[in-house]
């Protein structure tokens, strides 16, 4: 009887183990230390055309979203243009600014120097209207630069206005 029990506690107790050291790994991929976080613009709508964003020393980061409207369960194109900062990867994290909607971060390809492309999807919401936060990270050599960019998605038959 001893002895079942204390296998037990002995593979609660890996058990315990394991996934602290999981967390330990996987932490930085969904957190990952931010070297320089840009400030948000509140004019810049994505559902007008690309947002533009300064970096420090005089870089740049656009940012767009197609279609226009932003719907939600499409696919949407994703375009990131970054100038006068030399990026290796991009990836575009979208969170609920006010609801946690999961981990969304799709990773975009480079298709020239300074331009990514790629695709993304946003999740349904139980909301007429969800504000969310497309945080563009841009990963250099220096570290990783965080730009965000905020946008609305409207269910169908829904306006700003409702």
């Amino acid at each position: 009887m001893y002895k079942k029990s204390g296998l037990l506690w002995l593979a609660a107790l890996l058990f315990v183990v394991v996934a602290v050291v999981a967390a330990y790994k996987v932490w930085p991929l969904l957190y990952p230390e931010i070297l320089y976080t840009a400030a948000l613009d509140s004019s810049c709508d994505l559902r007008n055309g690309p947002c533009r964003s300064a970096l420090p020393d005089g870089g740049s980061v656009s940012f767009a979203i197609a279609p226009r409207e932003i719907p939600v369960v499409q696919p949407l194109k994703l375009e990131v243009t970054a100038s006068g900062i030399d990026v290796d990867a991009v990836e575009v994290d979208f969170i609920g600014v006010d609801m946690n909607m999961g981990f969304n971060r799709p990773k975009l390809n480079k298709d020239d120097e300074g331009r990514f492309s790629g695709d993304g999807i946003l999740p349904v919401c139980v909301r007429n209207a969800m504000e969310w936060e497309a945080r563009v990270l841009l990963k250099t050599d220096a570290g990783l630069y965080a730009v965000p960019f905020r946008f609305i998605t409207l269910k169908p038959g829904v306006s700003l206005s409702d």
